[in-house]
């Protein structure tokens, strides 16, 4: 007996998940890391698939990715295609992104409420999505600022 079909719309719910997953998967494991280990997959470049999993879970448009990343999209799919690994500068923001998102999660205790508030514009942030903010690493020190405020009873 066969295995009934899955809708197009179930298969891209279900690749969602499992992206989101190695993206929570990702920033953990980031966060468990010593600066030296992070340095270190920082230069020797992360997975270019990483920026597949940031797109889908905090549901980026391709301009927004790019900005993100500092790099096109085109090329984040041609490393892919061609199994290279992301340079520096996209590793690190990459890392970044992973860092301040593990911090959303201690702070909200549940990855959808750190992934909603990381992906609404913030009047504590300029208006901007924290998400959008963690393009260097000045911004991320305003979004991680935030955060710690909020850990110990602060606005949001």
């Amino acid at each position: 007996m066969s295995e009934p079909a899955i809708s197009p719309h179930k298969q891209r719910n279900n690749d969602r998940q499992m992206r989101t997953a190695d993206f929570w998967r990702f920033s953990t494991n980031q966060a468990l890391r010593n600066e030296s280990e992070r340095l270190k997959s920082i230069h020797e470049g992360l997975p270019p698939t990483l920026f597949q999993a940031v797109r889908e879970t905090f549901q980026l448009q391709d301009k927004q990715v790019e900005a993100l990343l500092n790099v096109s999209v085109s090329t984040l799919h041609r490393r892919r295609r061609d199994g290279k690994n992301l340079d520096s500068l996209a590793s690190e923001r990459l890392d970044r992104i992973a860092t301040v998102s593990h911090l959303a999660m201690k702070v909200f205790e549940d990855e959808p409420a750190a992934i909603d508030w990381l992906s609404r514009s913030n009047e504590a942030l300029g208006g901007q999505a924290p998400i959008m903010l963690c393009g260097t690493d000045i911004e991320a020190k305003q979004v991680r600022r935030l955060l710690h405020a909020m850990e110990c009873g602060g606005a949001a």
